[in-house]
């Protein structure tokens, strides 16, 4: 008898043998999807919500990460002004009626009622760095910088607020699991980058809130993803998620230039996600099918079969032909 999509994705995230390695890939549904705000703008989680719902009747994907366009912002006032760590700092938690929680919370019921019982559902979740990079009026590169200079400025601040708003971020975390029934979070993160960037201060001022988050999803499901996010050619150290408890790593391998089998030395422990390049010139949307299943048997070839899944390094072109997807699962099937 043939098991469902989503046991079938539970066992590889468990590293159990598999019949076929699962495939998943995503992209934005909104043509700004960091600024974009659905709070204020309903009718963008209504478009979302349709793309999604029609992806997954239409693509038949073996699970789906559930994107958050609209919702990538904190809607909380101190926050959403602040221009100095000591502004920062004055944060408070949202109520729990905020519609912080029940949009978000309303938004992924309405996926999971209708696919949650046959697919594995993660949600998009960003750690509380990038949340405030994503708030900025700016390019990514200004807005990592703005970061960067607050931390510079007082970097007990920058905790003490990143502190609550992860609390908030653990929070929505739990409700997205227990209330909407998804399957885990994927949970995206990212170096800072720029002067004093380096290790030590990640570990004392980013590492405590998203470890948090990480333990509270956890505790609501055993089925969560890290993503390390490589997206726009960021870099990151992988090795300071090392002892990051999540079921699953992604990263992004073709930026990084650490493929999945290399991976594997710095998460011996972990199911794996990934394999492609994410951009137009990668294989995955611009080859021939020849090429795109001679990448699939590539990559599962170094890797293996146990214990992985396939995917991008990060969200895929929105305009990406999604029969592209069915050549990487027909591939990885035949492997």
């Amino acid at each position: 008898m043939a098991i469902s999509k989503k046991e079938l994705v539970l066992n590889a995230m468990d590293c159990k043998p598999v019949e076929r390695v699962p495939a998943g890939f995503w992209f934005h549904f909104l043509d700004d999807e960091i600024h974009a705000d659905a709070y204020a703008h309903p009718e963008l989680e209504k478009k979302v919500l349709d793309g999604e719902l029609r992806f997954i009747e239409e693509a038949q994907p073996d699970f789906v990460k559930i994107m958050t366009d609209g919702f990538f912002s904190y809607p909380n006032p101190v926050v959403q002004k602040a221009k100095t760590a000591a502004e920062l700092a004055k944060v408070q938690p949202l109520p729990d009626d905020h519609p912080f929680f029940t949009r978000q919370v309303a938004y992924a019921k309405e996926i999971t009622r209708r696919y949650g019982s046959d697919i594995a559902t993660f949600y998009n979740l960003f750690c509380a760095g990038t949340t405030i990079k994503f708030m900025q009026p700016g390019t990514l590169a200004e807005d990592e910088a703005f970061l960067a200079r607050l931390v510079r400025e007082d970097k007990a601040a920058v905790k003490a607020a990143f502190d609550v708003i992860s609390a908030d971020l653990a929070k929505l975390a739990d409700r997205i699991i227990r209330e909407a029934g998804v399957t885990g979070i994927y949970f995206s993160l990212q170096n800072l980058v720029g002067e004093g960037a380096d290790r030590a201060v990640y570990e004392e001022v980013f590492a405590p809130g998203e470890k948090e988050i990480l333990r509270v999803a956890n505790a609501a499901s055993p089925y969560n993803i890290l993503h390390i996010c490589g997206y726009a050619g960021h870099r990151n150290e992988l090795e300071w998620y090392r002892d990051y408890d999540a079921k699953t790593i992604n990263w992004a391998a073709v930026v990084e230039g650490v493929p999945l089998e290399e991976g594997r030395k710095i998460f011996p422990a972990h199911a794996l996600l990934g394999g492609f390049g994410n951009l137009a010139t990668d294989i995955l949307y611009s080859g021939t099918r020849a090429e795109v299943e001679a990448e699939t048997a590539r990559i599962l070839a170094a890797a293996g079969r146990t214990g992985v899944l396939l995917g991008a390094d990060c969200t895929v072109p929105r305009d990406i032909d999604w029969n592209r997807f069915d050549w990487v699962r027909s591939a990885a099937g035949a492997v």
